[in-house]
């Protein structure tokens, strides 16, 4: 055991030392490559060294021309660019498909809701037909009495397609107020222009 811990000792030793000699090695022969300062001799007493100049150390790495790293930069730029176009484009597809679906819905909302007005008319139509043959059967009296507590704009409604002498027979039946206002709104209504 211990001539084992020796060896690798002096092992140790021997890497170290042979490490030493490649790093004082290496000094001395870049103490040699580098030229040394011509030395002035002046006065006896006094010896004035110059430095010579110093070249610049070269990198390892030999320089990268500028237009190499332009053209790198403007290459992955360029597939960039291509790539968010890309995906903007596929944005705008899927957002272009939404808006035709939701427009096809309304379209078909549409119709829908133009079917359901106009069978709304009919019925409106044939309602109204059937209320004013039913106030015009009536007794005037009666019809004012119904006509006076109804909605004022139906209650002119109803009024105006009457026969003009039912109708007259009708108002005069009616509060004065109530007449009045249902004379106006029907006067109002007859008029080709906004009386406000």
């Amino acid at each position: 055991m211990a001539m084992t811990n020796a060896l690798s000792h002096i092992r140790r030793h021997a890497l170290a030392a042979a490490a030493l000699g490649v790093v004082f090695a290496g000094a001395a022969s870049a103490e040699q490559a580098a030229p040394k300062a011509p030395v002035v001799q002046g006065t006896p007493t006094r010896v004035i060294e110059r430095e010579a100049p110093k070249e610049p150390v070269e990198a390892a790495v030999p320089p990268v021309e500028q237009s190499e790293v332009e053209r790198f930069c403007s290459n992955i730029a360029d597939a960039a660019r291509d790539r968010r176009y890309q995906l903007q484009a596929e944005e705008l597809k899927k957002l272009q498909a939404e808006v035709d679906k939701r427009i096809a819905l309304l379209e078909e909302r549409k119709t829908e809701y133009e079917t359901w007005l106009k069978r709304r008319e009919v019925f409106l139509a044939r309602a109204e037909e059937g209320v004013v043959q039913i106030y015009s059967r009536m007794k005037p009296d009666a019809a004012a009495e119904r006509l006076a507590v109804m909605n004022t704009d139906l209650a002119a409604a109803i009024m105006m397609k009457l026969d003009a002498r039912k109708a007259s027979v009708i108002l005069n039946e009616m509060e004065s107020k109530v007449a009045a206002e249902l004379t106006r709104i029907i006067a109002s209504a007859a008029r080709r222009e906004d009386p406000t």
